[in-house]
């Protein structure tokens, strides 16, 4: 009876270590560790990194829609990068009468697929250096790759850089990035 009692408590203890190790490969995003049993707006709301993002999901009403099945694959601007944003953008794109615009602009950083970096690196070489990632948002975001770094440009020419890859969540994954996405409007 011993014996096995012991037997179970190193069973458990060694499931339990692997759970921990299999969690922490997850890369901390924002002082926050994320955990890929979680979705992605549960992930997000602890990311001190991504409060002006989750603000901005809330406004636009698609929290249940990222805590969906998916899969789906986020890039995650930063608040450094909605800052960056020309003075007032994101409030005025917070107030109920935007919210249109605002989602638009948020689903152009949405792609109905789970794309891990390496997937995106090897559709980028198929193609010939360049890769068409088309958003939930109906945008077409341009991916690059150069030197182990994934780029993003949006409709306006804008380049993104993706800082951490491969955060993976319950319903996909977020890699997050260094500029807000926008469509051609």
């Amino acid at each position: 009876m011993m014996k096995s009692a012991l037997r179970l408590s190193a069973l458990v203890a060694a499931v339990s270590a692997f759970a921990f190790v299999a969690e922490a490969k997850n890369p901390m995003v924002g002082g926050a560790a994320m955990y890929p049993t979680k979705n992605i707006v549960e992930n997000a709301v602890n990311s001190k990194d991504h409060t002006t993002l989750v603000a901005a999901v809330k406004a636009a009403g698609l929290v249940s829609t990222l805590e969906g099945k998916g899969p789906f694959t986020v890039f995650a601007p930063t608040n450094e990068a909605f800052a960056a944003l020309p003075a007032g953008t994101v409030d005025t794109l917070l107030k109920p009468e935007n919210k249109a615009k605002l989602t638009k602009i948020l689903t152009c950083h949405v792609v109905a697929a789970d794309a891990m970096s390496k997937a995106v690196v090897k559709m980028i070489k198929d193609d010939g250096g360049e890769h068409d990632i088309k958003t939930v948002g109906g945008c077409v975001l341009k991916a690059r790759e150069s030197m182990g770094k994934i780029t993003l440009t949006d409709e306006n020419g804008d380049v993104a850089d993706v800082t951490i890859a491969d955060v993976k969540q319950s319903n996909g994954v977020i890699h997050v990035v260094d500029k807000v996405l926008l469509p051609k409007m």
